[in-house]
């Protein structure tokens, strides 16, 4: 019986392919400030709608908030495009979108004579003429002038003013690269608008939030509110702001891939533009049109578009755009083989780049001209230009405080860390006494789980520590807020009349107020002082990454990328590199090991030797250079993309047969750990070092109740529902989870019973706590008392959501003594919020190990948030496993550690050895999935 039905979410076959270092054009973006950014207030950030009176929410109901492609109005007929060609090969890049802003500042309405209305035009004049002027410096001082305006503005109560003004500060912001700043400006002044019924500025504010996310490489949620924005441009008949929406939804398109898509909303975009005389937008939509064709392969008629853009964007004297259409005819002439003609046009696009403070489009421009560089063989010179982009990257991500936003935008940057790590590695190849490799290592691991070592580095901080009571009352609010939403979508689902559209509504307002919640966090932690002084920590060198490991220990850190992957083999006092296959070759070998013979169909008609067959193919990519150095030790492995889904405890040392009949899995001569990346385990040695031990040895918890037909629930009641609103909402959590993982029951765990009786005997009753059947519930696992154990055991289901990761969780009982439903469902924001100080936390369940993948984080899932809760060391699972062979490699771990004093890693080691000793359970699929993640020692 499998520990868990089939859950085939986690398709990370799929995973992104990044091109192989082709250059990356500036796409042209527009933000409108007509209703546009200022001071902040004692208030959290506002994106989803707010509450107003009963004419304004029937205004916003009118507002799509569904995400899908917009169905507009017919367009009058404009002349088509030139038919695209398809695309030809390696004419694709791992593109980064780049904001080409345009601002469009308001008319402000006749009033009567007022000193401080004069003044606050004066001011708010001086502003844009700064703000013209293009140069950092000019912006930096428009923020200062906008700042006074707004403060005039709000004395005369002039909202609209005051929302243009707000609006005009978060351009500036975004300018600047500081998207995080300018998403809190728009925020504050997309409310006014509502409130005043300016659908103008509504409109330009929800286009400038969406040029944010887009930026940060949130794709889709950008298109959400370029959704929102272009009925009510239309609307109104704001054509201007009407054809900038038009051309931004056309680079979400352009961005996912969907070329013919993108030329589409161009193509309107494109005459509308002309019509009103707007020359930027021409250009803008013009340079994005010249985009797609060089995306297509089409690179005259790419030429042609941009060389049509730039003499307009000169004219009008808007240099950051100028820069941006420079910079793409330099990607055009790299790819037609006149480099230095290319080189030219980068080396004009650079110092209008910096002038203007465009950091993004300097780190891309400086991007393209490493690229060059190295083209001709002109190493050092790419490696001093890579390393400048890296440093613009690692100060703009600093400045997004919201977590999620954060990762976005690393993930969207992912390609220049594995170009520099090339890079080194080549420059490495060429003279091997400089050291290049041990700056390659730093860099890989400097590109990986950054979120995750910061939240580990702030684990012990209490955010809320001397907070204005009105945060947290917003807070409160908040809360209150999510739940009755949640209340209401669980009583639509339950009823099969309720319209789609209505329950797609409601899921989206519960994702508007957790993102305001979420928003909400990131003002209480900037207001706290002891997190204000906290510094984001860097990941380690090489010299610190070797201080982590004994001489038993060998670190094996992998990087893959589109032509060569890299693997680093690290001790003490050594490094050794090499060169390994590209990802292709290794994500098809990997790939083919875990879905055909561990995870499924695992026991089922597939041998042992058909098992050996597929891992020793694999082994020979990833292992077979490193073998000798291999021994006898400890392997700690820091996987990339694909690996992190194989348990390197079932491959092996690469041999000369490819039937699998000499197989021996590295398991027989190694213990395994597995770690996001070398700097994690710094930090989680840090979080652990000072604090006190727990005093007792062991908390168990299994086999809990999750249907009234359990033949466990005697006393079932004529009415077993739960009138209790909390309780609703995590059954509607888990029912959404569910539906998420096509999982249509939950099934009960016979086996993890027997299993924890087994393990309990090794414990004296005075040293154990244990939770069984409708025990093995909510309140048990949130107990304080927890805290005072050093293991923790958890033998039940394991929810890994991909598509809603906050839905992820631990299924605990959800039935209670008299059949009625309790609260039984362990979320991980839940886990979050624990307090597990234990040396060991043990998930003895399905898939706990897997998680969204995100580029630069790897799997974000119930680890994290165990790490997060204090737990020095996670055992956690790769597949659905079997529940006897669970419950016998479990009773083997914690013999090996309780009785045999031996470590967790040693202990895993042993079980998983013992089992594949034993016919029955050789085959990798029943003792392999387990793997450990943190501390060994």
């Amino acid at each position: 019986m499998n520990r868990s039905a089939k859950s085939q979410r986690v398709s990370w076959w799929f995973l992104p392919k990044l091109t192989r270092y082709s250059l990356t054009l500036l796409l042209s973006a527009v933000m409108l400030a007509d209703a546009v950014g200022a001071t902040p207030r004692k208030r959290g950030l506002q994106i989803a709608q707010q509450p107003g009176t009963t004419q304004q929410n029937a205004a916003a109901k009118r507002v799509s908030q569904v995400l899908q492609r917009p169905k507009f109005p017919p367009l009058p007929k404009i002349p088509p495009l030139p038919k695209v060609s398809p695309q030809p090969p390696n004419a694709t890049r791992d593109a980064t979108e780049w904001v080409f802003p345009i601002i469009q500042l308001p008319q402000f309405p006749s009033q009567p004579p007022n000193a401080t209305r004069a003044a606050a035009e004066r001011v708010f004049q001086e502003g844009k003429e700064l703000y013209q002027q293009g140069t950092a410096e000019s912006l930096r001082r428009a923020i200062g002038k906008y700042q006074e305006a707004l403060k005039l503005w709000q004395q005369v109560d002039d909202k609209r003013s005051e929302a243009a003004t707000l609006n005009s500060i978060g351009l500036v912001y975004s300018d600047l690269g500081e998207k995080q700043e300018a998403l809190k400006y728009y925020n504050q002044a997309l409310p006014i608008s509502r409130a005043v019924e300016d659908r103008t500025g509504e409109a330009r504010t929800f286009n400038n939030i969406g040029l944010v996310y887009s930026d940060l490489g949130e794709k889709q949620e950008a298109l959400k509110y370029y959704n929102q924005a272009l009925p009510i441009s239309r609307a109104v008949g704001d054509r201007k702001g009407e054809a900038t929406t038009l051309n931004n939804i056309g680079l979400v398109y352009s961005d996912l891939g969907e070329k013919q898509e993108a030329l589409k909303y161009y193509n309107q975009a494109l005459p509308i533009s002309r019509a009103v005389g707007d020359r930027k937008g021409e250009a803008r939509t013009l340079n994005n049109i010249g985009l797609v064709y060089y995306l297509l392969g089409e690179k005259q008629e790419a030429l042609k578009y941009f060389n049509q853009a730039l003499p307009i964007l000169h004219a009008v004297g808007y240099r950051a755009g100028e820069a941006k259409t420079l910079n793409n005819i330099g990607g055009v002439y790299y790819l037609l083989g006149e480099k230095q003609e290319a080189l030219k046009y980068f080396n004009q696009a650079l110092p209008i780049l910096r002038l203007v403070g465009d950091k993004g489009g300097e780190a891309n421009t400086l991007f393209n001209m490493a690229s060059l560089e190295r083209s001709q063989g002109n190493l050092q010179q790419a490696q001093t230009h890579i390393q400048a982009a890296i440093d613009i990257i690692e100060d703009l991500r600093t400045k997004i405080a919201n977590k999620e936003l954060r990762t976005s935008y690393f993930a969207s940057v992912q390609g220049y860390y594995k170009f520099y790590t090339d890079l080194l590695m080549q420059l490495h190849k060429k003279d091997p006494s400089k050291g290049y490799d041990a700056l390659a290592l730093q860099v890989s691991d400097r590109s990986r789980a950054r979120g995750l070592i910061e939240l580990l580095t702030e684990a012990n901080i209490d955010i809320k520590k001397g907070i204005d009571p009105k945060l947290l009352a917003e807070e409160t609010s908040l809360r209150s807020q999510i739940n009755a939403q949640e209340k209401l979508l669980s009583e639509l689902s339950s009823k099969k009349e309720t319209p789609e559209q209505l329950l797609t509504n409601t899921k989206q307002q519960i994702q508007n107020l957790l993102k305001q919640q979420r928003e909400l966090e990131v003002k209480i932690r900037a207001n706290n002082p002891e997190y204000a002084d906290l510094i984001y920590p860097q990941p380690l060198t090489l010299k610190q990454i070797q201080q982590q490991l004994d001489k038993d220990t060998l670190l094996l850190q992998y990087s893959l990328g589109e032509e060569r992957s890299y693997l680093w083999a690290v001790t003490p006092d050594s490094l050794n590199s090499y060169e390994l296959p590209g990802r292709e070759k290794i994500d098809k070998a990997a790939k083919n090991l875990y879905n055909n013979y561990l995870k499924n169909p695992g026991m089922l008609g597939v041998s042992p030797e058909e098992t050996a067959k597929a891992a020793n193919e694999l082994s020979q990519l990833i292992l077979a250079p490193v073998a000798d150095k291999l021994g006898q030790k400890r392997l700690v492995i820091v996987g990339d993309e694909a690996l992190q889904y194989i348990p390197f405890a079932a491959l092996t040392t690469p041999t000369k047969s490819v039937d699998g009949s000499d197989y021996k899995p590295l398991v027989v001569n190694h213990e395994m750990i597995n770690l996001p990346s070398a700097s994690t385990i710094a930090i989680l040695r840090k979080q652990t070092k000072r604090r006190t031990k727990a005093a007792k040895t062991l908390a168990i918890l299994a086999d809990p109740v999750f249907t009234v037909n359990d033949q466990r629930v005697t006393g079932k009641s004529a009415n077993t529902a739960n009138n209790n609103i909390d309780q609703q909402l995590e059954e509607s959590a888990l029912k959404r989870s569910s539906r998420n993982i096509n999982r249509s029951e939950i099934q009960r765990l016979e086996g993890t019973e027997k299993e924890a009786k087994e393990i309990l005997k090794l414990v004296s009753p005075s040293q154990n706590i244990q939770a069984f059947g409708f025990d093995a519930n909510y309140n048990w696992a949130t107990n304080k008392q927890l805290s005072q154990y050093k293991m923790l055991h958890f033998a039940t289901h394991g929810f890994l959501d991909s598509t809603e990761p906050e839905l992820s969780g631990i299924v605990l009982s959800l039935i209670d003594k008299q059949g009625k439903s309790q609260r039984g469902f362990l979320r991980l924001t839940d886990i979050f919020n624990l307090n597990f100080p234990a040396e060991l936390v043990v998930l003895s369940a399905c898939e706990t190990g897997l998680g969204k993948e995100v580029k630069g984080e790897g799997l974000v899932g119930l680890t994290r948030g165990l790490m997060y809760a204090g737990a020095a060391r996670v055992v956690v699972s790769l597949w659905n496993v079997d529940d006897e062979a669970t419950s016998l490699l479990m009773s083997q771990f914690y013999s090996q550690m309780l009785q045999q004093g031996k470590t967790p890693a040693a202990a895993l080691r042993a079980a998983q050895l013992k089992m594949w000793e034993q016919e029955k359970w050789r085959n990798p699929y029943s003792w392999s999935a387990f793997t450990l993640l943190g501390e060994w020692r």
